[in-house]
């Protein structure tokens, strides 16, 4: 999931039963998917400062940020988390390859998110 959570999201079930391919509103639970950021300092939801989505605390959710070494600017490690039939969760980290251009990407020093082309969303 690349954004967060939403206020209408009750069941995954929302989530498996989006058909794709889809334009996504700034409102909505699709919006809030891609758009709701982590607040650390604040409880439940607030408004986000991007002007779409919500920000949600640390009581709604783990967050991981799973992109080591993001953009080659970051000296992070990746990590997974998984919980299981109890609610206890365990974590696996995983650091960066030091192997470079194993899947053609090596002349690449970032990566971004294409321009918007217009239309909806």
């Amino acid at each position: 999931m690349h954004g967060g959570l939403s206020q209408d999201l009750r069941s995954l079930d929302q989530i498996r039963n989006i058909a794709h391919p889809v334009d996504v509103l700034d409102q909505g639970l699709l919006g809030d998917l891609l758009w709701a950021d982590p607040d650390k300092d604040i409880k439940g939801w607030g408004e986000n400062d991007k002007g779409v989505s919500y920000t949600f605390g640390p009581d709604k959710l783990v967050t991981i940020f799973s992109a080591p070494n993001y953009c080659g600017e970051f000296d992070n490690v990746d990590a997974m988390m998984s919980v299981d039939d109890s609610l206890i969760c365990s974590f696996q980290i995983l650091k960066p390859s030091d192997k470079k251009g194993k899947i053609g990407f090596s002349n690449i020093s970032k990566l971004g998110t294409p321009p918007h082309k217009g239309g909806k969303g």
